[in-house]
């Protein structure tokens, strides 16, 4: 089987990992949280002969879904989120875009459970429901085998895209609206550490990591 690719773009007001995921020889792939500029995304993948199969959120935080609505009426693709999100994708409060001067709101086409599983451009990916940055936070996890990622990646590792939930030796903020830090600990220790130590982590934010290295040195949690 062709390897996962995993690339990241860093953009937006708070320097966001949005990530395009594909396998080597496919023409589609899957984006994950389009910070802004949903156009150029579009533009930039395109110059590299990829076609936006679908579009990921891990969560519905304004630094994360600004760019959607553009990446969308470009690519047409399906907008994936856990289904405990859903009020904060329909509110420009709980979403924190309203305070940031630009309103916005995104209704997924697809809300997912916690442990369900979508294949999407030749990848499965399965969502892990991991309140705590907010409670419809989620990660989603590509199980082992050949990988390749733009900013680190070892044969066989699996990926774990986490969003705001878990970062290199920290973790997300609890203090913004949904958010616990009561939950963030519950879902980082009880469910993302229970992964493979050579789960590769790519964050919302900053540098990758593995779960192996977050189980040493996250002192957060």
């Amino acid at each position: 089987m062709s390897k996962v690719i995993v690339k990241c773009y860093v953009i937006g007001q708070v320097m966001t990992n949005c990530y395009y995921v594909y396998r080597e020889g496919s023409h589609d792939a899957v984006f994950v949280d389009p910070a802004d500029y949903g156009d150029k995304i579009y533009e930039a993948l395109q110059a590299q002969g990829l076609n936006v199969a679908a579009i990921l959120l891990t969560h519905a935080h304004f630094d994360h879904i600004w760019g959607l609505q553009a990446l969308k009426e470009k690519c047409g693709a399906k907008v994936y989120a856990n289904a405990l999100e859903e009020d904060v994708c329909q509110s420009a409060e709980l979403n924190h875009s309203a305070m940031h001067g630009r309103p916005c709101t995104v209704q997924p086409d697809v809300l997912l459970r916690d442990g369900e599983s979508v294949t999407l451009a030749g990848i499965t990916f399965r969502m892990i429901s991991t309140p705590g940055h907010t409670h419809g936070s989620c990660c989603y996890y590509i199980e082992g085998h050949d990988t390749d990622g733009s900013r680190g990646g070892t044969e066989d590792a699996p990926i774990l895209l986490s969003g705001d939930t878990l970062f290199f030796e920290s973790c997300g903020r609890t203090d913004l609206p949904t958010g616990s830090s009561s939950d963030m600990v519950h879902s980082v220790k009880g469910k993302l550490f229970l992964l493979p130590d050579d789960t590769i982590v790519y964050p919302g934010h900053e540098e990758f990591t593995t779960i192996g290295h977050e189980k040493e040195n996250n002192f957060l949690i």
